[in-house]
């Protein structure tokens, strides 16, 4: 849960920036986006491998590249 403490001197606009980026480093507006709608369980490990293969498939394509260069 994010929270910050505001001094009496310090700017509104400047507590609000670094609030937001607190939101954002602990990644609370992706996992709200993620958990906004139900995703069956088959959904979600398609998804998954999907993007388990993207990444194989890319590791695979930098290390064929540049073999013998």
């Amino acid at each position: 849960m994010a929270h910050i403490v505001v001094d009496d001197s310090e700017n509104l606009e400047k507590a609000i920036k670094r609030f937001k980026r607190m939101v954002e480093k602990e990644g609370i507006i992706r996992e709200w986006k993620k958990r906004e709608y139900y995703e069956k369980p088959s959904t979600i490990l398609n998804r998954k491998n999907k993007a388990l293969r993207r990444k194989l498939l890319k590791k695979n394509r930098k290390t064929t590249d540049h073999k013998g260069f």
